[in-house]
């Protein structure tokens, strides 16, 4: 499966209709390793989202890069874990909040295809791993 966003995008483009992207979401969601029930806490959980949404991050190497793991109850807000991690994870805090994230996403045509609801849920993950990003920032 993809490694990149850069090929999620690439994919994406091969597909002639939404249901076959939508699969392919879901295949990316099934890859996510799943978050341990431990790490399945308030604290880690993401607002705004209509499904339960997690992400936990972690500051590792230098430069200090951001690893991000991320876990969903609904298949598809998976998939779309799966795509923002590609986008975010392994990069500084610096990179994350520099990503137009609406853009970037903009390129996969997910605003025009997801319900408003999940459109939502999609924008409060970026907001999440753009705080969690300026979190390790205040913290360097």
């Amino acid at each position: 499966m993809a490694t990149t966003f850069e090929e999620i995008r690439d994919t994406f483009e091969l597909f002639d209709d939404w249901e076959d992207r939508y699969r392919y979401l879901i295949d990316l969601g099934r890859e996510l390793e799943p978050l341990d029930d431990s790490e399945k806490t308030d604290a880690t959980k993401v607002r705004g989202c209509a499904s339960q949404v997690w992400l936990v991050s972690t500051l590792e190497g230098e430069p200090p890069v951001v690893r991000l793991r991320g876990d969903s109850d609904a298949h598809i807000v998976k998939g779309l874990i799966a795509v923002l991690l590609l986008l975010y994870s392994g990069k500084t805090p610096e990179e994350i909040l520099a990503i137009d994230a609406k853009a970037a996403l903009g390129d996969l045509g997910l605003e025009a295809h997801l319900s408003p609801m999940r459109t939502n849920g999609l924008f409060s993950m970026v907001e999440r791993i753009r705080a969690i990003a300026a979190g390790h920032l205040a913290e360097a």
